[in-house]
């Protein structure tokens, strides 16, 4: 556990002084928020765009999330870090938890505003499903960040890391956005989380967590 929270720290320590990843998702995020605005044709009903609002939710939340994993392991090529992770005398699943959670947290953060803004932006009032969608994005979020996490280890060390990580992330979220999409599409409707999306998030989050912290040790390795 000490070794889960040392490296968390330090990347969220790290981020808060350069913020640069952090920024770069979050006005991603932002600016595919306003693209969708402009995109919509004018005069678009607002039960047309609540219908709609979990999938453009998602697209923004997941592009952004790709280019803050891509940057994930990056600062550990700096003089050599990663082989310093490498070498240490501790679990490589730590590790792998800790580099986890501290890209929970960062996606996290940037969903929560991307989430107001989106409500700002298409005029939505979110208030009285804010626990249900809570709920389902942090589970829609354990998801990506864990799997992309492990392979965001695996293609850092590559020339093309920033387009083999989509490549290798985006078949393995489908059963995370299927979950996720039909979650959150079903809160914002006032329905409540579906008992069908809410297992499929478990179930594939806990495979991916599970399976992501044995393998990270070999991952590391190479």
């Amino acid at each position: 556990m000490r070794v889960i929270l040392a490296i968390l720290w330090k990347d969220l320590l790290t981020e808060w002084r350069a913020r640069d990843r952090l920024f770069a998702m979050l006005v991603f995020a932002l600016l595919v928020v306003v693209t969708f605005h402009f995109a919509l044709p004018d005069g678009t009903a607002g039960d047309a765009i609540e219908r709609n609002a979990a999938g453009l939710l998602w697209v923004a939340y997941i592009f952004s999330a790709l280019l803050g994993l891509n940057r994930s392991f990056a600062q550990e090529l700096d003089n050599d870090a990663l082989a310093g992770l490498a070498l240490a005398p501790v679990d490589r699943g730590s590790v792998f938890a800790g580099k986890a959670l501290a890209n929970l947290i960062l996606t996290g953060s940037v969903q929560a505003l991307v989430a107001f803004a989106f409500a700002l932006v298409f005029g939505l009032d979110w208030l009285s499903v804010l626990p249900g969608l809570v709920g389902i994005i942090g589970l829609g979020s354990l998801g990506i960040c864990s799997v992309g996490t492990l392979f965001s280890a695996m293609a850092v060390r590559t020339r093309f890391r920033e387009v083999l990580l989509p490549v290798l992330l985006l078949p393995a979220l489908f059963p995370v956005l299927a979950g996720a999409v039909r979650g959150t599409s079903e809160v914002l409707d006032g329905g409540g989380i579906p008992w069908d999306a809410f297992q499929l998030l478990v179930v594939v989050d806990g495979v991916y967590w599970v399976s992501s912290f044995l393998v990270f040790e070999y991952v590391l390795d190479e």
